[in-house]
């Protein structure tokens, strides 16, 4: 069931004593992250009377650091977020970071590869989330193809297995692996998922505690709205976001400071950060159910005994836009 939304006023603020909200990161501070960076460095969760702490990424998944009751909120994604909660994580959607995905099966435009179902019999360089396979068949299969390649796991370092020519194709993300490839001057030619014929989806996701947001729902909403003003800043002003991303972590893109400015334009530009309305966070059911159904329809979600689960989860469970701001 759905948290229970909060029958304060959306202007309504906590009193007292700030009240602590830590958010785990997926992975080292990026795009995906800007308007965390930029409410927190505009004073905003300050003003919203919360104490807002940035949880650095480790070795555990955000989702785990959730269900554990160790952070109030965490970055995920619309397949993770599935996975989590048809194990039993208590955790839910509560904004849509980016309303659509960015990724794309790349190739380098040097190859003879023009479309998916010429990766057939070609090397598939991957990260081994359990999704990606029934992805990649998906779309080849769609454009006419078998959907048979050969798949070797190397995490990150699949992107140079491709541009070494080690591997003949990987999923990539257009707001930052794609800008980076660009920037060195490797040129890719990449196949949208959704122009063949797959779902949508949200490609990131706040996340957040269930048990939390029922306990604090006047806290949460608090966060979210302040969350969702920093999203607004960098949508309209992307170079700002960038710089303020870029101040708020001191060394960490010295060795490529146009990247993070690059990208956060990609995802302006591309209107990743907003609704067809304009709006910042916002989420449907019909989004929910489509990319959600596939894993399902895949068999790839299972219960927290490992058991594929025997019938569909309630997509409509899976998130909330309850602690968004009203609309004005």
């Amino acid at each position: 069931m759905s948290p229970p939304p909060s029958s304060s006023p959306a202007t309504a603020l906590p009193s007292g004593p700030p009240a602590k909200v830590r958010l785990a990161l997926d992975w080292t501070p990026n795009t995906n992250h800007l308007g965390f960076y930029v409410a927190q460095a505009k004073g905003w969760y300050r003003d919203a009377n919360i104490d807002f702490e940035i949880l650095p990424y480790g070795t555990t998944a955000p989702e785990s650091i959730l269900a554990a009751h160790q952070a109030e909120c965490g970055i995920s994604f619309q397949d993770a977020l599935t996975f989590a909660a048809a194990a039993g994580a208590p955790i839910v959607s509560t904004m849509a970071i980016l309303q659509h995905t960015a990724q794309d099966i790349a190739v380098l435009a040097s190859s003879a590869i023009r479309r998916p179902k010429q990766l057939d019999g070609k090397t598939y360089a991957g990260f081994g989330y359990p999704n990606e396979v029934p992805t990649l068949q998906a779309v080849i299969r769609h454009d006419g193809g078998k959907g048979d390649f050969d798949t070797v796991t190397l995490d990150t370092a699949a992107y140079e297995a491709l541009y070494q020519k080690r591997a003949d194709f990987v999923i990539t993300f257009a707001a930052w692996e794609g800008i980076e490839a660009q920037q060195r001057g490797i040129d890719l030619r990449t196949f949208r998922f959704t122009e063949y014929g797959f779902p949508d989806f949200y490609q990131v996701v706040l996340a957040c505690d269930r048990e939390w947001l029922a306990r604090e729902p006047q806290v949460a909403k608090a966060f979210v709205g302040a969350t969702v003003r920093g999203f607004q800043l960098a949508a309209q002003d992307p170079d700002q976001a960038a710089q303020i991303l870029i101040a708020q972590n001191p060394g960490v893109f010295d060795s490529n400071p146009a990247l993070p400015k690059a990208s956060a334009e990609y995802l302006a530009q591309q209107r990743l950060l907003v609704d067809g309305n304009g709006k910042v966070g916002t989420q449907t059911l019909d989004e929910w159910t489509g990319y959600s159904s596939f894993l399902y329809d895949q068999g790839l979600l299972v219960d927290a005994n490992g058991k594929a689960l025997a019938a569909p989860p309630d997509y409509a469970s899976l998130f909330t836009d309850d602690f968004l701001p009203a609309a004005p």
